[in-house]
């Protein structure tokens, strides 16, 4: 089967190699190790230097604090709206799916002009926002509502055909035996995701920490308050203090890299559970 699929001379396999190998050299590869280059372009003692600011230390405060408040939330989510879309039937089931791979659709900046619309000060809700004298544009809930909103498919998106794969019959046999709902739930459904859930949570993150556009235009680019770790790359880079723009840009391919290396060690232990996540 497999010498009548792979029909190509060695000549034409080789070429289609190095075509891939060559893209994946030139537009992952080389930018990656040319941010660590020059970030240490100056030398180790001038990058850590780099961190030795108030705002970069901020920036770096703020971006992991949003990471740790939206990525709960959308662990919540996924695993509610899965269990939900994939263990029952229900009026809307169709339109719920929809609406989870509605961020998937729509531009990150499109997404936070919209929450600028909805509680800006002359947005829908704006003036009830200040009678309440809470402000969500320009601080930090505002970034949080964002990056909530672009990130919330991953997880669901990971448990979903997984959930639907694995079918209904255990848990009914679980209930059957005397076992109550969240039991059933704790014992059963979620020890049978968990490794797609923690890939699920590993892009979830990673996403999360790395959001540009959205919070860029709900942030206001208040240098030490709202600029997460992309918004100060970007202010640093414009003010031509590069070595500092590609010291924090470091940072975020650092803690990327350590999210791929988490992904591949879950794709080589649990391939066949995970490859199951894509069927559909």
């Amino acid at each position: 089967m497999r010498d009548r699929v792979l029909t190509e001379t060695s000549v034409v396999r080789w070429l289609l190699i190095a075509v891939a190998v060559g893209f994946l050299l030139l537009f992952l590869v080389l930018p990656v190790v040319t941010v660590f280059v020059q970030a240490l372009s100056r030398g180790v003692s001038t990058y850590l230097a780099a961190f030795d600011d108030d705002d970069t230390r901020s920036a770096i405060v703020l971006t992991l604090s949003v990471a740790a408040i939206a990525v709960p939330l959308n662990l919540m989510f996924g695993i509610s709206a899965a269990w939900a879309i994939a263990k029952f039937d229900f009026p809307g089931k169709t339109l719920l799916v929809s609406l989870i791979d509605l961020p998937f659709s729509i531009s990150p900046v499109v997404s936070g002009l919209i929450y600028v619309l909805l509680f800006g000060a002359q947005g829908v809700l704006g003036p009830l926002m200040k009678s309440w004298d809470v402000q969500i544009i320009f601080a930090v809930p505002g970034i949080v509502l964002a990056t909530v909103f672009v990130t919330f498919p991953f997880i669901a998106r990971e448990l979903i055909p997984l959930m639907q794969e694995q079918g209904t019959v255990e848990e009914e046999a679980a209930l059957t035996l005397g076992a109550s709902g969240l039991r059933t739930f704790l014992t059963v459904t979620l020890p049978n995701v968990r490794w797609a859930l923690l890939y699920g949570v590993l892009l979830c993150n990673a996403r999360a920490m790395g959001e540009f556009g959205a919070v860029s235009v709900v942030s206001g680019h208040i240098r030490g308050l709202t600029n997460t770790m992309p918004l100060h790359v970007e202010i640093l880079y414009n003010e031509y203090n590069f070595v500092a723009a590609f010291a924090v840009a470091s940072l975020l391919a650092g803690l990327a890299l350590v999210t791929l290396v988490g992904k591949s060690l879950l794709e080589w232990r649990h391939g066949d559970e995970l490859a199951a996540t894509r069927r559909h």
